[in-house]
């Protein structure tokens, strides 16, 4: 029987399969947000904790770079990055949509910076 930590590290071929589903149904952002936005982040994370989980990057990377386009990638990054990782706080200053549907900046300014080091650390590894 294996373990679910061992299985955890390689949900990210689960993940790239379901993108292409949401490339199809939901369009090309909804499948960046989904992998690279949600999922990449969230492997990242997990894998500066965990070494089966950082032993899994390269491949999970290598696999985002065959569903998308450097282009793409390239695009979405600078897209994050403009909003929300350089984009200023502005309090109750929230009438654009597109603000409305991006996660807040976290308050804890460590965490602030975690962020965006985990941001710059995605955007070098997704490099081509």
């Amino acid at each position: 029987m294996t373990s679910p930590s061992t299985e955890c590290h390689k949900i990210w071929i689960e993940q790239c399969a379901a993108t292409e589903d949401i490339r199809e149904r939901f369009g090309l952002k909804n499948a960046l947000d989904y992998l690279i936005g949600e999922k990449l982040f969230t492997f990242v994370t997990a894998s500066e904790q965990d070494p089966d989980f950082a032993a899994e990057l390269p491949a999970f990377v290598t696999a985002i770079r065959r569903l998308f386009a450097p282009g793409e990638i390239r695009e979405y990054l600078n897209h994050l990055e403009q909003t929300k990782f350089l984009a200023p706080l502005e309090p109750g200053i929230m009438d654009d949509a597109d603000e409305e549907e991006e996660e807040p900046w976290p308050a804890n300014p460590v965490r602030a910076a975690e962020e965006l080091l985990r941001f710059s650390r995605i955007r070098q590894l997704l490099q081509p």
